[in-house]
């Protein structure tokens, strides 16, 4: 007689798992990676050294992340947002509770604050990459599309401002906006904590009296 075969059962894929280990492998990397920039410079620090330090082949750090331009791109990302991630400006949790916010003054010291966070994270990376751009194509590459993306942020935040009748009369909007790009620029945050050894929170409170007096004309919130 014949006999009806079984069904074999397959065993289900578990790609969320391959997904996690993938993710926690490649933020190893880039762990390393910025360990390794702060510590030797863009230029002196390889692929290779990134690799050893990460414990994975070169081709891993290819795949998960890039090539070294790549990678410095990520870091600072990820020093923008304080996540894993890139984060659209329109998302970020500052951006909203400064659209959010109705009093001027009140949304400079929102973003002093934001800004503050931001510099601890990034200023050194900004420093190295500014460094790197002077010799490095695609390092070059890299410092240009930031440094205009930013310019376009701070544009988007004076718009904000002036919105709600904040800007000083007599103050254009793109001086309004060079003045917020220079002043919250990672080399202003260095000079500042680094070389003359002030704290964040002073930082903090400075850039929001600053802003406050050149943009609003007066005094900032207390």
């Amino acid at each position: 007689m014949d006999t009806v075969p079984k069904k074999v059962k397959r065993r289900r894929y578990d790609a969320s798992g391959r997904r996690a280990t993938s993710a926690a492998t490649r933020q190893r990397i880039l762990d390393a990676a910025r360990d390794l920039i702060l510590d030797n410079g863009y230029r002196a620090t390889t692929v290779a050294a990134i690799a050893s330090s990460s414990d994975v082949n070169v081709d891993t750090v290819y795949e998960l992340v890039g090539r070294k331009h790549m990678i410095v791109r990520e870091l600072i990302e990820q020093a923008i947002s304080g996540t894993d991630r890139a984060v659209e400006a329109k998302d970020r949790d500052y951006v909203q509770a400064i659209r959010a916010e109705p009093d001027p003054a009140a949304k400079l010291a929102i973003y002093a604050g934001a800004v503050t966070r931001i510099q601890a994270r990034l200023a050194p990376l900004f420093g190295a990459l500014r460094d790197a751009a002077s010799t490095e194509p695609e390092a070059r590459k890299v410092w240009q599309e930031i440094s205009e993306r930013r310019a376009a942020n701070m544009r988007a935040f004076v718009d904000d401002v002036r919105a709600t009748g904040g800007l000083r009369p007599g103050l254009s909007a793109a001086d309004a906006a060079d003045t917020v790009w220079v002043t919250n620029s990672a080399e202003v945050y260095t000079l500042l904590t680094g070389e003359r050894g002030w704290t964040p929170k002073r930082y903090e409170r400075w850039l929001a009296d600053t802003w406050s007096w050149l943009l609003l004309g007066r005094a900032g919130a207390t």
